[in-house]
C-alpha cells in the first residue's frame, strides 16, 4: 500500500458540528477532492461571542484555499500593545508592522459570526473547487458505530460515511463515543465578555481605541486580565475580561447567561478609567467558564477523529483556539490529499487517520500548555515572549516558551510527508 498510483478515491465524510473548526474542515477535505456532509445539531448552524483572532499559520490556509477573507471584515492586527493596570500607559510594545513581509500572511481579526458566514460561503457555495459540502441542521448525533462508519442521529435519522470528523466542540459527543474521558479542572480565572459599538464611543465621547489596530491588554502579572480586540472592520470593540474565579457571582453560568453592568465592574475597581467608562456602556455581557484540560490519550479510532476544541481545548491566552482548528483541518485535507493513499480503504483511511494525529497532537498539546501558562503571565503570549529586554519579561522556561518564529515557521506539507513515510506511506509528489 506504499504506492499512492490507482490508490486514491473520493471519500464520503461526514462533519458533525457546523461551526468554525467543521466548517475549515469542510473546505479543506472539499479542496481534497471529497463529498463532505456537514451535521449541525441546532436548527440553524451559526456561532456567537465576538473577536476571534487569526495569525499567519491560520491565514495561509485559509488563502490557499481560496476564501474570499474581505468578506469576513477583518481587522488586519498592526501591534501587540499592553497597558500598565492603572493608568493605560503602554508598558509592552510588539511591533506587527513588518508582519506579512517576515511570514508571508497578515494577522487577521475577525467578529465569529463575520468568519463563520466567510467560511460557510466558502464550505457550501457553488463556486470554488470541488464538490459543494452540504449542510443537514436538526441533526444531533447520538451513538457512532467507528468501524461501520454509521452515525445515528436524535431525530431517528441514521448515514454512513467512509469517514467522520467530530468538530462538536468541548462538549464533544464524538470524543465521549471514542471513550475518552477528559482529565480537566475548573479555571482559577473566570471570564466575562463585552461589547460596545465604535459607533456609540464615538456618541459618548469615550476612548476609541479602533484605530491603533491592535490587540490591546491591561494587567496580565496574574489572573486579572482585559484584552480588547478590534472587530468588524473597527465598528466593535470586543473585550475579555479576566479575574479570580472567587469573584464570580454565577462561575457555573456559560455563553447563554445574561450579566448586567453592575456584576462586570464590581471586580476592576481599580482598573483604567477609560477602560471603566467603556465597560458602563457595554452591551452583551456573558460569562465564559474557563477549564483548564490535560493532553487527551488519542484523538482517532477506525474511521473517525476529532479536531478543534474537541479534541485540544485551550485556555484563550495565546490567541491560537482558531489557528489550531484550522491547522487540524489542513492536515486532514493533505493527508486524503491526492498525494497520498489513505483516501482508500477502511484500513488505508485509519492509518491516515493516525498519522493526522502524529502530525497534530505534538503541536496543538505545545500551545495548549503554553496557553495556560500565558494565562497568568502575559509575557508567555506570543510576541511578547519575543521581547526579552522588557522590563516585565519573565517565561517559566526559555526552552519551552512559545514564540512566533515556531509557529509561523511550521511547514506541516513537510511534516505531513514525514509521518507518512514513517507509516509506509510516500508521497506522490516532491516538496
Amino acid at each position: 500500500m506504499g504506492s499512492v498510483e490507482n490508490a486514491w478515491r473520493v471519500l464520503d465524510i461526514a462533519i458533525i458540528g457546523g461551526g468554525i473548526g467543521g466548517l475549515c474542515a469542510a473546505i479543506s477535505l472539499r479542496r481534497a477532492g471529497h463529498k463532505v456532509t456537514i451535521y449541525e445539531r441546532a436548527d440553524f448552524a451559526g456561532e456567537v461571542g465576538a473577536s476571534i483572532s487569526c495569525a499567519a499559520n491560520g491565514t495561509r490556509w485559509l488563502e490557499s484555499w481560496g476564501v474570499d477573507i474581505p468578506k469576513g471584515k477583518p481587522v488586519i492586527l498592526k501591534k501587540l500593545i499592553s497597558h500598565d493596570w492603572k493608568t493605560g500607559s503602554d508598558v509592552n510594545v510588539y511591533d506587527l508592522a513588518d508582519y506579512k513581509e517576515r511570514w508571508g500572511y497578515v494577522y487577521n481579526m475577525f467578529h465569529r459570526v463575520d468568519m463563520h458566514a466567510m467560511l460557510m460561503e466558502t464550505a457550501v457555495g457553488e463556486s470554488g473547487e470541488g464538490i459543494p459540502a452540504v449542510l443537514k441542521v436538526n441533526h444531533k448525533a447520538l451513538e457512532i458505530n467507528h468501524e461501520a462508519g454509521i452515525i445515528s442521529f436524535e431525530n431517528g435519522m441514521q448515514a454512513k460515511h467512509d469517514l467522520i470528523v467530530g468538530a462538536d466542540g468541548i462538549g464533544s459527543l464524538v470524543r465521549q463515543t471514542l471513550g475518552i474521558i477528559p482529565d480537566r479542572k475548573q479555571s482559577t480565572s473566570h471570564c466575562l465578555h463585552c461589547i460596545i459599538a465604535t459607533e456609540d464611543i464615538h456618541k459618548l465621547g469615550l476612548h476609541d481605541y479602533s484605530p491603533n489596530e491592535s490587540i490591546e491588554y491591561w494587567g496580565g502579572q496574574g489572573i486579572d486580565k482585559i484584552v480588547f480586540s478590534p472587530c468588524r472592520e473597527g465598528q466593535l470593540h470586543s473585550f475579555y475580561c479576566f479575574f479570580p474565579i472567587e469573584k464570580a457571582k454565577n462561575p457555573g453560568e456559560g455563553w447563554s447567561h445574561q450579566v448586567g453592568v453592575d456584576e462586570l465592574l464590581e471586580p476592576f475597581g481599580t482598573l483604567d478609567p477609560d477602560l471603566l467608562a467603556l465597560f458602563r456602556n457595554s452591551t452583551d455581557i456573558k460569562p465564559w467558564r474557563l477549564f483548564v484540560h490535560q493532553p487527551y490519550p488519542h484523538w482517532q479510532s477506525g474511521g473517525t477523529c476529532i479536531m478543534g476544541d474537541a479534541a485540544h481545548p485551550m485556555m484563550p491566552d495565546q490567541s491560537q483556539g482558531a489557528c489550531q482548528a484550522i491547522e487540524d483541518a489542513a492536515a486532514l485535507g493533505l493527508v486524503f490529499s491526492k498525494d497520498y493513499s489513505f483516501a482508500n480503504t477502511a484500513e488505508d483511511i485509519s492509518k491516515g487517520l493516525q498519522v493526522y494525529e502524529q502530525v497534530r497532537k505534538p503541536r496543538a498539546t505545545r500551545v495548549q500548555e503554553a496557553s495556560a501558562r500565558a494565562r497568568v503571565n502575559i509575557t508567555e503570549r506570543i510576541g511578547f515572549s519575543s521581547n526579552t529586554s522588557n522590563p516585565l519579561y519573565k517565561v517559566v522556561d526559555e526552552n519551552k516558551k512559545l514564540t512566533i518564529e515556531e509557529m509561523n515557521e511550521y511547514d506541516m506539507p513537510a511534516d505531513v510527508k514525514k509521518k507518512a513515510a514513517v507509516a509506509g506511506v510516500e508521497s506522490r509528489v516532491g516538496l
